[in-house]
């Protein structure tokens, strides 16, 4: 199969458009030909390598995918034991937070808190490639004409976003919401979300244009970074002095300014920490305040459900940006990194 892979970390030149062996399906897995992947920053990260992080090299870049059933594999362990109803010829989306299966948490309906859990394309070769294997139950069957492109998309950064407001955040109706930057793909899925659920958005951005686009998906008031220092006081001054109710902050090292802008009994959510892992806050806010600060990963499969159904019936709508043949994965993965997008960058691979 073709597929764009690396051997050792390091920079974007260390991508390969190549040959490699498609997988073949184990049992309770299903062979997916992928038409479409999507990027994420984490992508990037792997690519560069981190301490401890331990893959089996080459390795496959590529959370997100979306294609058609083409094998299945040995029937899974289970009473009715056919793949789920997942058949040859279907056409589906991939989850890919990939929890055991067994674990208590997994059994509990928590499989995004697994014992042994893994993110496609992280530790496990994922999919800038034309084919992936993954157990049946990662899979989401979409309607036959459904855009596979948006399918894909939207897979990561909707759960992760839906996961972190609704199911952890405990979004309220007629709340506001302070999303940290307007252009990734986890911060446009919120915008979107949050107003899906009738609460109002603010938006601190890095310049105009990415704020005219978020203005575009509904944002109500907007921050531009760049000529406001303190834009945790210019988030207090446009919701009238009143602040936040939730701050979405997947940054980290804006954690301080977050804290801020939340009234008493708020909430700070997270999903990631693009600016950094470790940043100092000043802990007088967080308990003189009583406010929260709230950590989830990707969702559990029932999260996962219920937001693509959202998407497949058009009440949530991914924000899509370029689209970069699979051949050219290193210059998509730049585009991303430097934040020329806005919303999600994918590969075509058909």
């Amino acid at each position: 199969m073709k597929t764009t892979l690396f051997h050792q970390h390091g920079g974007s030149e260390v991508l390969e458009y190549t040959d490699f062996p498609a997988p073949e399906p184990m049992p309770g897995e299903v062979l997916v030909k992928l038409k479409v992947a999507a990027l994420n920053r984490m992508d990037v990260m792997v690519r560069n390598g981190w301490p401890g992080l331990e893959l089996d090299m080459p390795h496959i870049n590529g959370a997100d995918g979306a294609g058609e059933v083409v094998a299945l594999g040995p029937s899974i362990p289970e009473p009715d034991g056919e793949n789920l109803g997942v058949k040859v010829g279907d056409r589906v989306v991939i989850n890919p937070n990939l929890g055991c299966g067994k674990c208590e948490y997994c059994t509990s309906g928590w499989d995004n808190r697994c014992k042994n859990w893994h993110l496609l394309g992280e530790t496990v070769r994922g999919t800038y490639a034309e084919y992936v294997s993954l157990p049946a139950r990662q899979l989401y069957k979409l309607p036959a004409d459904f855009n596979l492109r948006k399918a894909a998309a939207a897979a990561l950064v909707y759960q992760t976003a839906w996961h972190s407001l609704i199911t952890r955040g405990k979004l309220q109706k007629d709340e506001t919401v302070l999303i940290v930057g307007a252009g990734g793909g986890v911060n446009t899925a919120s915008i979107d979300i949050v107003k899906y659920s009738g609460a109002q958005v603010v938006v601190v951005g890095s310049d105009a244009q990415k704020l005219e686009k978020a203005e575009a998906l509904g944002a109500d008031i907007l921050i531009d970074r760049s000529k406001e220092e303190d834009w945790s006081k210019a988030v207090y001054l446009a919701t009238k002095r009143k602040g936040v109710d939730v701050a979405v902050d997947n940054v980290g090292t804006t954690f301080m300014h977050s804290l801020r802008t939340l009234k008493k009994g708020g909430r700070l959510l997270t999903v990631g920490n693009s600016g950094g892992p470790k940043f100092e806050i000043d802990n007088r806010y967080v308990f003189a305040r009583h406010l929260s600060i709230i950590g989830s990963t990707m969702s559990n499969q029932a999260d996962f459900k219920t937001v693509m159904d959202l998407i497949v019936r058009g009440m949530l709508e991914p924000v899509l940006d370029t689209s970069f043949p699979l051949q050219d994965a290193a210059d998509a993965q730049e585009c991303l990194w430097k934040s020329k997008n806005f919303g999600k960058i994918t590969l075509d691979i058909g």
